[in-house]
């Protein structure tokens, strides 16, 4: 998790909305991602999307059923649905997002009873350094 805050950082510093993931593999970071929408002019270029290229690109294959995906914030749709596509095994996320979560805030796309996909879940890992680097960016911008 502290990676993915790092990575949180490095679209902070580029003023992208600070979020950043990585994925792991048999303890091994294979992917790392953050925001990088305005950057890459594209609205699909989300930390968690950009890692799991990554982690794709980089084992070898499009499924990562041994892979464990960190985030800073609770994925939105888009994430979650890409999440369970790749089978991930494991997500683990730092702060909630009221406005967009799609694990259990606002929609519930993994683990959804009609997916034949499963995976653990754990939100709330330092959600307060997560949460934090989130509201001095926007803070900072109104």
């Amino acid at each position: 998790m502290e990676e993915a805050l790092r990575c949180a950082q490095r679209a902070l510093e580029t003023g992208e909305v600070p979020v950043g993931a990585v994925v792991v593999c048999a303890g091994v970071i294979v992917g790392r991602g953050w925001n990088r929408n305005v950057a890459d002019n594209d609205p699909a270029a989300h930390a968690e999307i950009i890692a799991l290229r990554e982690a794709g690109q980089k084992i070898g294959n499009h499924r990562l059923g041994d892979c464990e995906l960190f985030a800073t914030i609770e994925p939105c749709a888009m994430c979650a649905g890409a999440i369970v596509h790749a089978r991930v095994r494991r997500l683990v996320y730092g702060a909630d997002d009221p406005k967009a979560g799609a694990v259990h805030s606002v929609l519930q796309v993994l683990n959804h009873p009609q997916l034949n996909h499963r995976m653990e879940v754990q939100g709330g890992v330092l959600a307060g350094r997560s949460a934090g680097i989130l509201q001095e960016f926007f803070r900072k911008r109104r």
